[in-house]
């Protein structure tokens, strides 16, 4: 019988809970960067952000005007704005930690941003204090006072506010940033 000293055993437990301990970061890790990119992919697909991304051109895909104008326009951002790239800023630095030994294995932690943190991040060209991007989920008031007009005082270049009210159409508000965050935050908890 050959005995092993206690030294060696330690040893070698020590090299194996490393082993495992990569293990588990890196398949968490993939699962984490699988899904991390599914949530910038939805982001970028939202017709929201796909409509703000085609500028001062782009039609109302999101149907948030009933057709009138584009998000990018009423909202009145400048022509060279770039309105959705804060937020993908944002989206962009979610990542997480290992937080040590749990019954399953390991235990991570996943930090993602919180709508709060997006709407402080993307306040209204012309109203500082409000989000455009908690606007569009909330409403944002003026639709009946726009008008599609070319004008060197128009932010976007193709609409500008009439003085009075030029047709009865609302807003209408549709899930955006809060319903992606709180979908991904229930993915990212389900993975660790």
């Amino acid at each position: 019988m050959i005995r092993i000293p206690k030294s060696v055993i330690k040893n070698i437990e020590r090299k194996a809970q490393k082993v495992k301990k990569k293990d588990f970061q890196n398949v968490f890790k993939k699962r984490f960067e699988e899904t991390k990119a599914e949530m910038l992919q939805e982001f970028l697909s939202h017709p929201v952000t796909v409509e703000l991304l085609g500028g001062n051109s782009s039609s109302n895909i999101s149907g948030t005007l009933g057709g009138q104008s584009n998000l990018f326009a009423f909202i009145g951002f400048n022509a060279t704005d770039k309105p959705v790239d804060q937020i993908l800023k944002i989206l962009e630095q979610t990542s997480f930690k290992d937080t040590g030994e749990s019954n399953a294995g390991r235990k991570f932690t996943v930090m993602i941003p919180t709508s709060e943190e997006i709407f402080l991040a993307t306040p209204m060209p012309w109203a500082a204090g409000r989000s455009w991007a908690s606007g569009i989920e909330r409403g944002i008031s003026g639709l009946g006072y726009l008008l599609n007009k070319s004008s060197a005082s128009s932010r976007s270049g193709v609409a500008i506010q009439a003085d009075r009210k030029v047709r009865t159409a609302k807003f209408q508000n549709v899930p955006y940033i809060s319903a992606l965050l709180n979908k991904y935050k229930k993915k990212f908890k389900e993975m660790s």
